[in-house]
């Protein structure tokens, strides 16, 4: 009964939206602080002098595809103003990237052979990755999307590759970006990275003759593996050498904090491994395909996942936007219910809160929080659950809907602490006082129902 009426009145609420008003000043990534490794402790990333790096990604998966030089810009340029540090983005793109040209007219392979790659398509490739490292952004580059290896009941295809033209293609790949400054590879494309969808074979050996012929040909950057929906990479390649960071897809259907548990499954692995949701919830998306009954996910959903990712343990978060993603656009088919063109949704109030869920994480110490979920002693639900996380100096806690936080302040260490609400949408904190430990402990927000979410801050002032 609880849910249902949760359910109901999520459809009916109209949420507060507040625009970010401070754009990001300067290149997103200073890319000056050299190549990015994993963390000593393992569980972030941080350039190669120690510099942390926040991904904050968007996925821009139809990139070299669907766009042309001066329209990347724009979306590029419009990302760096928020503050994104990654677009994921596709070679082989999903929607006929093999077949249909990009907009200068070029296919990516001559003949669709993985051994025979375009010349003309991946020298504008190349113009588009520098572009972005000269806005300070990194591109989270998948050699190919996961139809070419497995159809998996949809995507255009054809199925072209095999774990032997699979190296030749990763030692080409390698070879070629090696030297760009701003590549994180990822591997995969919304594909298990097992069994096939017929359940015939395996699409591991493909996978995995990317990942390691890339690694291979390029020591230089860090990969990841993208996976179907509801999964993780770690599924299928945690132990593998290629891998440097785990990746999820909790996907856009799930509402409530379920998914993410499947984030500190990872978070709990061992050997010790980065992780991360790499395709959660898209903006403007309908929910679980259903918008006629459902409704489409707004601002209020993504931060709920951008937070509850990170609470939970991830190092970084990617955001997405249904109709940026496929670059929707006049004269194109639009996708999964897509409703509006791409230009005129890069501002939607979810892509500009992106920035002040980064302005509160690189607030604070990054590379040593830990989730620290024992301290809340009133959970919630599933649709209401409140999330904690710790570091040097402070406590965070994420309650998605305002509800009470109640916390066991045995598990404290500080004796007194500044009290202070962030509120996710408008990126303002406000102070709230100091208290001293006690054993039990209670905030009430400033604001509570649908779309009124806030972290508590606790800074230890002793």
């Amino acid at each position: 009964m609880k849910i249902a009426c949760y359910l109901t009145l999520l459809l009916a609420t109209s949420y507060p939206s507040y625009s970010q008003l401070l754009p990001h000043e300067g290149p997103s990534v200073d890319l000056s602080h050299g190549k990015l490794v994993v963390s000593k402790n393992q569980r972030f990333l941080e350039f190669e002098d120690g510099a942390p790096f926040f991904y904050l990604g968007d996925t821009g998966w139809e990139l070299f595809h669907r766009l042309n030089y001066t329209e990347a810009e724009t979306y590029l340029e419009n990302r760096r103003q928020k503050g994104f540090t990654v677009i994921q983005a596709v070679i082989l793109a999903e929607l006929d990237g093999l077949n249909t040209p990009n907009r200068n007219g070029d296919k990516p392979l001559i003949d669709n052979n993985p051994s025979k790659p375009n010349e003309a398509y991946f020298l504008f490739v190349d113009s588009l990755i520098r572009l972005a490292a000269d806005k300070g952004i990194f591109i989270g580059l998948l050699p190919t999307w996961g139809d070419k290896v497995d159809k998996a009941g949809w995507g255009t295809g054809p199925v072209i590759f095999t774990p032997e033209n699979a190296l030749v293609y990763g030692t080409y790949l390698g070879q070629r970006y090696r030297d760009f400054p701003n590549i994180i590879w990822i591997n995969g494309g919304d594909r298990s990275g097992g069994t096939d969808a017929a359940g015939t074979g395996s699409n591991f050996p493909v996978w995995d003759a990317l990942g390691k012929s890339i690694k291979a040909a390029d020591p230089n950057h860090l990969m990841t593996y993208h996976p179907w929906g509801e999964k993780s990479s770690s599924a299928w390649f945690h132990n593998s050498e290629w891998l440097d960071f785990n990746m999820a897809q909790t996907g856009h259907g799930q509402r409530s904090y379920a998914i993410y548990r499947m984030l500190r499954e990872d978070y709990d692995r061992v050997p010790v491994k980065p992780c991360m949701d790499g395709e959660p919830r898209y903006e403007d998306h309908p929910i679980n395909w259903r918008p006629d009954s459902l409704g489409w996910f707004n601002e209020m959903h993504v931060r709920q996942a951008a937070y509850w990712n990170l609470f939970t343990g991830a190092h970084g978060h990617t955001y997405g936007c249904h109709p940026v993603w496929q670059m929707a656009a006049p004269g194109r088919e639009l996708v999964g219910y897509a409703r509006h063109y791409w230009y005129d949704v890069l501002d939607l109030p979810g892509a500009w809160q992106m920035l002040n869920v980064r302005r509160l994480i690189e607030s604070r110490p990054m590379l040593n929080r830990v989730p620290y979920q024992e301290v809340v002693v009133n959970p919630g639900d599933e649709y209401d659950h409140i999330a904690a996380v710790k570091g040097t100096g402070y406590l965070m806690v994420y309650t998605p809907l305002g509800n009470d936080i109640v916390l066991n302040g045995d598990l404290l260490t500080a004796l007194s602490y500044q009290v202070s609400w962030f509120d996710p949408r408008s990126g303002k904190t406000l102070k709230a006082g100091t208290t001293t430990r006690k054993p039990v402990m209670s905030f009430r927000a400033p604001s509570r129902g649908p779309g009124f979410d806030w972290v508590l801050l606790l800074d230890e002032t002793d």
